[in-house]
């Protein structure tokens, strides 16, 4: 199933396997992820395509300057016939949330999805409602060197399991795609291959592959690098640990395999802790590839 799922969306995401193994690993992880690329690099056609295979109710948010809490949320209309208070839901009441480009609007209106990407669901007027299963935010921003950009707080970036890079496509993809057909014929052309049932069933099979105390070991060594080697502002937090398993077995999975491999983490070691740690020479999380680079390689 899952092998049909990376197939399916294969059709259209060219010559971006790891990326699109990636970002399977992080939503069958239960995570949230950011995509981070120049525009035109297909970040929103990658999250459409996850959408239209996975069979997942789905809603984009186009982040402005001028967007609200409320225009992400929701808010309660009075009802002059009713002579009550009635909730509009906003877009953010939908299996698969594509919040595109988030670093353009403020901080403020950042911050209205931090609740929703932790604990799967919103507060409005003091009343807590529960967002649909399986929740997703997969959300894109540009380079922060671009204008009109806003950077994501550290409280923001870390409720994300993971961040990647799409990249330019090689040689053979691009000009199979400068020779294809429109992206968005092909997207309606997909196959759903899996339901929202049998995705969170998958889900639950994650958490059951095997991890050995060997590989725990391993993991601790990495995130303790990060915290006693110099070049770091700060280590990686527990949440960070646990994100970096979780990743970990979700990839494992999708190899068909019931057992964590050093292997494993290696692969999703770069999503996952890149956007976590902070370079302290440059003062950004961009040079943190470069610290991570040296980080421990066998378990």
């Amino acid at each position: 199933m899952i092998n049909q799922m990376i197939s399916e969306a294969g059709k259209v995401i060219l010559g971006k396997d790891h990326q699109l193994r990636l970002s399977l690993s992080c939503l069958l992880a239960q995570g949230n992820l950011l995509i981070e690329d120049m525009p035109g690099m297909g970040k929103t056609t990658l999250t459409q395509v996850l959408a239209k295979v996975l069979g997942l109710s789905f809603n984009r948010i186009q982040f402005t300057s001028d967007l609200l809490p409320t225009d992400i949320l929701g808010i309660s209309v009075y009802e002059k016939s009713s002579e009550a208070f009635s909730f509009k839901p906003g877009p953010i009441f939908s299996q698969l949330v594509l919040a595109d480009e988030i670093n353009r609007a403020s901080p403020k209106t950042q911050s209205a999805l931090l609740e929703a990407m932790e604990e799967g669901q919103v507060t409005v007027d003091g009343e807590t409602r529960h967002l649909p299963r399986p929740f997703f935010v997969i959300a894109t921003q540009n380079p922060s060197s671009q204008m009109g950009t806003f950077p994501l707080p550290e409280s923001q970036l870390d409720r994300f399991l993971m961040r990647i890079h799409l990249g330019y496509p090689d040689a053979q993809a691009e000009k199979a795609l400068m020779l294809g057909r429109d992206t968005r014929e092909q997207i309606k052309e997909l196959q759903v291959v899996i339901s929202p049932e049998e995705l969170s069933d998958l889900q639950v099979q994650v958490k059951q592959v095997f991890v050995s105390d060997a590989v725990i070991a391993y993991v601790q060594r990495i995130v303790d690098y990060t915290r006693t080697r110099p070049g770091f502002v700060r280590g990686v937090s527990p949440r960070g640990s646990v994100a970096i398993v979780r990743s970990a077995q979700a990839w494992a999975l999708i190899d068909n395999r019931q057992h964590l491999l050093p292997e494993d983490i290696q692969a999703v070691l770069p999503a996952v802790l890149e956007h976590r740690i902070m370079d302290s020479v440059s003062d950004d999380h961009h040079g943190s590839e470069i610290l991570l680079s040296n980080v421990p390689v066998l378990a």
